[in-house]
């Protein structure tokens, strides 16, 4: 039986988001209502994050064409996938975040399958880890303040010679003022 051309371009297309992408996150959900899905589509926009319903059987093809057969045992059910091209982490917490948020663990409406990161095939575990992380933002912030600490470590150190230098002067001057 003969693929439709219609089917080819998603698969097409897919293969090509999900090349370029730096993280993808694989979801089930379940039971989600519309207004939840509303809800975590625009939290998926607001990041950067691509968030599609897509049939198993595309996501199958352009999974094994990229490599990713480890991936295809998790193709059950209802699947969603969320993915992004600048942000290897926006996926991950966007979605472990508005499960937290809207209390959807325990009802299992919305549950991470499995996710893939830079090339690498992770399962739920992961997902959360990654998901744990703190932001690129933050993670700059911190490098930047640990490379700016010895520098300003050093700038205490020299005022601190300059202060030291000030107040032997003013204690010179006061003693030839007094004599």
């Amino acid at each position: 039986m003969a693929v439709r051309p219609e089917k080819q371009a998603i698969v097409a297309e897919l293969k090509e988001s999900f090349s370029q992408a730096k993280a993808i996150v694989l979801t089930g959900y379940k039971g989600l209502t519309v207004a939840q899905d509303t809800k975590l589509r625009a939290k998926m926009r607001e990041n950067g994050v691509t968030y599609r319903v897509v049939k198993n059987t595309m996501l199958r093809f352009a999974m094994q064409d990229l490599g990713y057969d480890e991936l295809v045992s998790y193709l059950e059910g209802t699947t969603a996938v969320a993915y992004s091209t600048e942000d290897a982490i926006a996926p991950a917490k966007v979605i472990e975040t508005f499960i937290k948020e809207n209390n959807l663990a325990k009802l299992e409406t919305l549950t991470v399958k499995a996710g893939v990161v830079d090339g690498k095939v992770i399962d739920a575990a992961g997902v959360k880890e990654l998901a744990a992380l703190p932001s690129r933002e933050v993670l700059i912030a911190k490098m930047l303040s640990s490379m700016q600490a010895p520098v300003s470590g050093m700038v205490n150190v020299l005022q601190g010679t300059i202060r030291n230098a000030v107040y032997v002067l003013e204690a010179i001057r006061k003693q030839k003022e007094s004599a």
